[in-house]
């Protein structure tokens, strides 16, 4: 299957600060450079995300808004939205459903990207609940006779891409520049770097060893589609 034609919108909906970078952070920063409109949603406010349990809360949750904006800076997106949902804490609703349908029709991405809810053994909660509930608002969004109260016209995007996904069938190749860029965008989160990065914020040659551990996966993935580097992603059409 071929690359996306770049689209004029994207939306990605990630359950934290960072998910979206390591899920498409070099697909991001391309088709920003070709003049995609790239709105990032973040369903959660990260603050469980320190493993020092003398963590001050708010301060990391200050923390991670500024990183975020940093990361998206990065890789060029035009807009973050934060939900500020509580971290380790996210529950499927009706509302939480309308929330992101809202948005879906305000930005009106032609690409969502997001987690793969069917992802087996996902064992972050938020993870799962954030993929399920920004497909079924992707369905909301495309009704016209759905959440009319949101006095919103109906949006129906062309993609749902699905990061983490088991069974891949659509690759979006990256060089290495782009490679570079998704390395550069999720350096920006240090507060993540032990929990999630292998302590790569500690210095050159942590940061080189973690870029050489995401490249291998990257070749892989890559290899799967003929690409040398790729993004991998379950490709629906809503």
């Amino acid at each position: 299957m071929a690359p996306l034609d770049v689209p004029g919108r994207a939306m990605t909906i990630g359950a934290h600060p960072d998910d979206a970078e390591f899920g498409a952070g070099a697909t991001l920063a391309r088709w920003a450079s070709l003049g995609t409109q790239i709105t990032m949603v973040i369903l959660t406010d990260g603050s469980k995300g320190a493993w020092d349990p003398d963590t001050d809360q708010q301060e990391l949750i200050e923390t991670r808004i500024k990183e975020q904006a940093n990361a998206a800076d990065v890789l060029g997106a035009a807009n973050v939205i934060h939900l500020e949902h509580v971290d380790g804490e996210l529950e499927y609703s009706m509302n939480l459903r309308l929330e992101l349908a809202r948005h879906i029709r305000t930005e009106k991405p032609d690409v969502v990207l997001t987690h793969d809810p069917w992802q087996k053994y996902q064992l972050h909660p938020d993870h799962r609940v954030t993929g399920t509930a920004a497909l079924d608002a992707v369905v909301t969004a495309r009704e016209p006779l759905a959440a009319r109260h949101l006095n919103l016209p109906a949006h129906r995007p062309s993609t749902a891409l699905l990061w983490s996904a088991d069974a891949p069938d659509h690759a979006e190749p990256m060089t290495d520049t782009w490679f570079e860029s998704k390395i550069d965008a999720l350096m920006c989160h240090t507060s993540q770097g032990t929990t999630t990065m292998s302590g790569a914020e500690t210095g050159a040659e942590s940061r080189l060893a973690f870029a050489a551990s995401v490249r291998i996966r990257h070749a892989k993935d890559g290899e799967l589609f003929g690409h040398q580097l790729a993004e991998i992603f379950k490709l629906i059409v809503p």
